[in-house]
């Protein structure tokens, strides 16, 4: 009946010596500082060039449309591997539902192309 609790200590253990462990090699093996960073290094930047003029300005819809695309056959694909998986045991119930979800993927993606939401302006 105890025989498994040795077992279940050593994966706590362990679940706890790794993410300890790699903090600790990464406080270790940092790069030290010689003195305090200067101001240079608290400022601001995107991809390391310093903004001209107004910084507050509206992005095209069509950049957030390429990742909700993106998003969504990120996660067809997600739910296709499992099924994948155990195809021959789901029958033909899970075949047809398969169907469906691959039918609304692809109206959704025919609906984006229609609306030139993967067209790169």
């Amino acid at each position: 009946m105890l025989g498994d609790y040795p077992a279940l200590g050593l994966f706590f253990i362990l679940t706890l010596a790794f993410p300890i462990g790699a903090m600790a090699a990464a406080w270790i093996f940092r790069p030290k500082p010689k003195s305090m960073p200067d101001d240079e290094k608290f400022t601001t930047y995107e991809c390391g060039v310093d903004t001209k003029g107004k910084t507050w300005i509206r992005f095209k819809v069509n950049y957030f449309l390429y990742a909700l695309v993106f998003l969504i056959f990120d996660i067809e694909t997600i739910f296709l591997y499992p099924w994948a998986v155990k195809f021959k045991v789901l029958g033909p119930f899970a075949f047809i539902e398969m169907i469906i979800f691959i039918t609304i993927l692809v109206i959704g993606l025919w609906y984006a192309w229609k609306e030139e939401a993967l067209e790169w302006h």
